[in-house]
C-alpha cells in the first residue's frame, strides 16, 4: 500500500515513531486526539494510522474541504462538520457508528488547536451512545511519538471519566505545549 509506505517514509525523515496498537478485534471505536495544536498534527496522527493498518475518519470544518484541499483532506478520510449549523453533530455520529461493520472516527475534544480549558463533550455522548469505546491517541512532540494509549470504556460519569482522560494526557505535550492540556 503506497500510503503505508509514505507514511513510513515521512515519519522517519522527521524522526518520528509510532507506539501502541489498536486491537484486531475492535471494529468501532471513537478515537480522541490530543493535545491537538498545529496543523501539523494531522499529517503525523495519519501517518501514524496508515501504519497501524487503522481506517480511520476524522471530522473537520466544512470550509477546509474547497478545491485540491478539500479532496486531499476527502482521500485521508476526512468527514466535514458544519460548525455554523445547530444540528446535532452526536446524532450524526451515533448513526454512522451504528450503520458501518468497521469505524473509527477521530475527534479532537479541544475542538480548536487553541488552549481550551473545557473540552468538547461530544466525543463522549456518541461513544456512551453508539455503546463504543473511546481510544486515547495522541502525539508527544517532545519524543516525536504518535500513538495510542490505552482504550476507555465510559462509565456514565461524564465530569469524572473526562478527568481520567485527561489524566492520561497530561504528559502528553503538543507542537506548541502552553495550549495543551493542563
Amino acid at each position: 500500500m503506497i500510503a503505508k509506505f509514505l507514511s513510513k517514509v515521512i515519519l522517519k525523515a522527521f524522526g518520528w515513531r509510532v507506539a501502541g496498537h489498536i486491537p484486531a478485534d475492535l471494529k468501532k471505536s471513537i478515537m480522541i486526539a490530543a493535545p491537538h495544536t498545529s496543523n501539523w498534527d494531522l499529517l503525523f496522527a495519519r501517518c501514524a494510522f496508515y501504519i497501524m493498518d487503522v481506517d480511520l475518519r476524522y471530522t473537520i470544518k466544512k470550509e477546509a474541504m474547497i478545491g485540491p484541499l478539500g479532496w486531499i483532506l476527502k482521500n485521508l478520510g476526512a468527514l466535514p462538520v458544519d460548525r455554523s449549523k445547530n444540528n446535532s453533530l452526536v446524532s450524526a455520529m451515533i448513526d454512522i457508528l451504528n450503520n458501518a461493520d468497521e469505524m473509527v472516527i477521530m475527534i479532537t475534544p479541544e475542538g480548536t488547536r487553541k488552549y481550551q480549558p473545557r473540552w468538547r463533550k461530544g466525543f463522549y455522548h456518541a461513544a456512551m451512545g453508539a455503546g463504543v469505546p473511546i481510544i486515547l491517541g495522541y502525539l508527544d512532540y517532545p519524543n516525536k511519538e504518535a500513538g495510542v494509549g490505552p482504550i476507555f470504556y465510559p462509565t456514565g460519569d461524564v465530569e469524572g471519566d473526562i478527568e481520567k482522560i485527561k489524566d492520561f494526557y497530561r504528559n502528553k505535550k503538543g507542537k506548541y505545549p502552553d495550549q495543551g492540556v493542563r
